[in-house]
């Protein structure tokens, strides 16, 4: 994929621009908020979901949110607090959190990219394809623990089969 999205052999650029290749490359709808940020949608299986890299140049890191489109009532914020502690524990990358202000839940994994301040490709693709894989994995534990009556510890339990063998 690097060959045809950079044929004069370049392999890493500038992080918002290098999101900006991958997007396109994809086919996703982007808009380049600013030279910092570039912010992209995506259909998953479940959901849309937003994607939003911040670039802080201080601090050379790459910030990629994840919205999936989960917005949580106020009487509903606590087992969703406990489903996000209980999800938190099995991820290696990132972390899913919900604001306090507006009750949106969203994945959240940042990237120190070093002195350099660029991105590959494979980076960018394993940022963006783990924000939505996790999104994936874990909207129907959202769902059921919004709409389905479940508690955090049942919708885990009912949503996080893991498949053995081949089909």
């Amino acid at each position: 994929m690097s060959d045809e999205l950079f044929p004069d052999d370049e392999d890493d650029a500038a992080p918002i621009d290098m999101l900006g290749v991958y997007f396109e490359a994809h086919g996703w709808s982007h808009e380049h908020v600013s030279d910092d940020e570039i912010v992209a949608t995506t259909q998953g299986s479940w959901a849309n979901y937003e994607l939003r890299a911040i670039w802080r140049e201080e601090d050379q890191v790459l910030q990629l949110l994840a919205f999936p489109d989960v917005r949580v009532v106020e009487d509903k914020r606590a087992p969703v607090w406990e489903v996000i502690g209980l999800a938190n524990e099995q991820l290696w990358l990132g972390h899913f959190e919900m604001w306090s202000s507006s009750g949106i839940v969203l994945f959240r994994h940042a990237v120190l990219l070093g002195p350099d301040a660029t991105l590959t490709l494979e980076q960018a693709q394993t940022l963006v394809e783990t924000a939505i894989d996790e999104c994936e994995r874990f909207y129907p534990v959202f769902q059921f623990v919004l709409w389905g009556g479940k508690t955090p510890a049942e919708a885990l339990s009912a949503s996080l089969i893991d498949t053995r063998g081949e089909a």
